[in-house]
């Protein structure tokens, strides 16, 4: 049985994440994203923290949730959007990756592709990584 509680609380996230790229994006201080957010979902600071947190969201909370963000009715209630939201430990591959990439010579940059090339491979079901 579908978790709505987490779908819904990982996908407000990714609603987050998108607003404060494009805030970021467009020039704007970071600080004081969070109540923007807020403001724009129309609901208060504290509850959003709250949200972020582990309060649970109702249905009614979700539509206007979805209705504020220009997504969808039904959006929040979707469970494939993980990829969305990155955790903490996939920021800390990705900035290990970057870093690695950009140490590397031609040759390890040609090796490491390789390499994820066939991690992305046995990832998906072809043979098993040795």
């Amino acid at each position: 049985m579908p978790n709505i509680t987490v779908a819904r609380r990982r996908n407000a996230l990714a609603l987050h994440r998108r607003f404060l790229e494009e805030a970021i994006a467009a020039g704007l201080p970071a600080k004081g994203l969070d109540q923007a957010f807020a403001k724009k979902l129309e609901i208060s600071p504290s509850m959003w923290s709250q949200i972020k947190s582990s309060r649970p969201i109702g249905d009614n909370l979700a539509r206007q949730i979805e209705r504020h963000c220009s997504v969808e009715p039904g959006w929040l209630d979707e469970e494939d959007r993980l990829s969305e939201v990155p955790d903490a430990a996939e920021e800390r591959f990705i900035a290990a990756a970057r870093n690695a990439w950009r140490a590397a010579n031609a040759k390890g940059k040609k090796e490491l592709g390789g390499w994820l090339k066939k991690r992305a491979q046995d990832a998906a079901g072809s043979e098993p990584a040795p």
